[in-house]
């Protein structure tokens, strides 16, 4: 018994199009959508938060490069701190009774960022 023929145009021919009567295939990608418009740049006006730098005194020396930072302040408020990169790279030691400059973010007040050993 012979197979059935097939209907429609030929798949082997120039015009490999899909047998539905579609257009002919063209090589490449498939085609993406634009992507989506950016959002506008912030004006010079608006800047985002900036950190709080202070300077403090470290209290305690707690594992994972953490230390407990005693701010230099009239409230003495105590703030866990972390070593940031560049002292890090740079190999800055700390030890107890080091003051130390600090960066907070505003929207926390109980973490910091150890940016500069003063002494």
């Amino acid at each position: 018994m012979p197979p059935p023929k097939r209907k429609g145009p030929s798949r082997s021919g120039p015009n490999r199009g899909p047998s539905r009567g579609g257009p002919p295939h063209r090589g490449g990608p498939p085609q993406r959508f634009a992507p989506p418009p950016r959002p506008p740049e912030p004006e010079q006006g608006k800047a985002k938060e900036e950190a709080i730098e202070l300077d403090g005194v470290i209290t305690a020396v707690l594992a994972g490069t953490m230390f407990r930072v005693k701010l230099r302040n009239a409230t003495g408020h105590e703030v866990l701190a972390h070593i940031s990169g560049k002292m890090r790279k740079k190999f800055i030691r700390l030890v107890i009774g080091d003051a130390v400059k600090i960066e907070m973010s505003p929207y926390d007040m109980d973490k910091a960022r150890i940016v500069y050993r003063i002494g």
